[in-house]
């Protein structure tokens, strides 16, 4: 059988065929074919010979393409990353597709990463580095907050969320949490707050950690920004559709929002991951963001660690092997069970 990869970076190449030489060695005729494309309608023919795919964050699983890949003799889609919001699995369900995601790679890496875009923009070391490059050691402007004694909000507290949690525990921050499942594991470090108005208006940073679904898109907007602290900053390592950007720029201008720090955008889709650096953004908000000196934006990057790409590649081998041999998939988000109909993996509250 034949496995295309789409949005392959030498990463990814690097990582996926240590796996499956580690994870497949009791398979034979696998081949492995990279495409650096990402999976769209018109990249779709590049799988023509595959009987599974693999995918990352910002390629296209809309029903059009899963129809096109399933008429072309593809059975799998493996998702080398935790989200799933850009598949669509009432028609992967309907098509009889096997889904699996890697929900539980390093959530540390994404924490510590979240705790460093605090760090730098709460004390102003990405300004302070380019004025020093240019001989300028002024401190005025670079003022910073102690975290210790402050109150963070950590909105989800799933795996990434208690791992950021326990971080800034450390720090000597009081946390504060909301989440429609709580988790008991956050309780050691912090509180739950009664609402999410009363978690907004109390923190002096905002941390989200949770997934992109219909009931959390856009969650923080006009509204829910008008509750926050003033001055509070906002950081946001998990999707980009949790935040209104426009929202969010209208709060950075009247001067509400004290600071913005992103690692994911909401039209991210066109531009993260590659080389732009010769081309001309056409992107108005994001190029609105970026003038902004208490706004720092990153290029989805919280996961980029030796660690977590070692356990998606192994993860995302381990569900293609369970794929092969017909067996119960644990990370399966769709999976025809032998002898029973096409199930989803609904039952199980969504976690990051």
């Amino acid at each position: 059988m034949q496995l295309a990869v789409f949005s392959a970076k030498p990463y990814d190449k690097k990582y996926l065929t240590s796996a499956r030489a580690t994870e497949l060695n009791t398979t034979t005729n696998i081949e492995v074919i990279f495409h650096e494309f990402a999976l769209s309608l018109e990249t779709v023919p590049l799988a023509k010979d595959a009987s599974a795919v693999c995918v990352f964050v910002n390629d296209d699983l809309g029903a059009p393409v899963l129809e096109s890949l399933h008429a072309s003799g593809v059975r799998a889609v493996l998702l080398r990353c935790a989200g799933y919001n850009n598949v669509d699995l009432d028609a992967a369900q309907r098509l009889g597709l096997f889904v699996a995601n890697v929900p539980s790679y390093s959530p540390e890496a994404v924490a510590e990463f979240a705790v460093a875009q605090i760090q730098t923009l709460n004390r102003n070391t990405h300004r302070a580095y380019n004025r020093v490059r240019e001989g300028n050691f002024s401190l005025q402007g670079l003022l910073g907050r102690t975290l210790h004694g402050k109150t963070v909000g950590v909105l989800g507290t799933g795996r990434i969320g208690v791992a950021f949690a326990r971080i800034m525990h450390g720090f000597g921050c009081k946390l504060l949490a909301y989440d429609v499942f709580e988790n008991p594991e956050f309780k050691n470090y912090g509180e739950y707050a009664a609402s999410l108005d009363h978690l907004l208006s109390s923190s002096d940073f905002v941390s989200l950690h949770c997934p992109l679904t219909e009931k959390t898109r856009h969650i923080i907007n006009d509204d829910t920004l008008a509750k926050m602290k003033p001055g509070a900053m906002l950081v946001n390592t998990s999707r980009g559709g949790l935040i209104n950007t426009k929202a969010v720029i209208a709060a950075l201008k009247r001067k509400h929002l004290g600071g913005l720090a992103l690692d994911v955008y909401e039209g991210e889709g066109a531009l993260f991951y590659n080389d732009h650096s010769g081309h001309i953004i056409d992107d108005d908000e994001l190029m609105r963001l970026t003038t902004f000196h208490n706004v720092l934006v990153c290029g989805h990057q919280a996961f980029f660690t030796e660690e977590a790409l070692r356990e998606i590649a192994e993860g995302t081998i381990a569900n293609l092997n369970d794929f092969l041999h017909g067996r119960q998939c644990k990370y399966a988000l769709v999976q025809d069970k032998v002898g029973t109909p096409l199930v989803r993996r609904e039952s199980v509250p969504i976690r990051i």
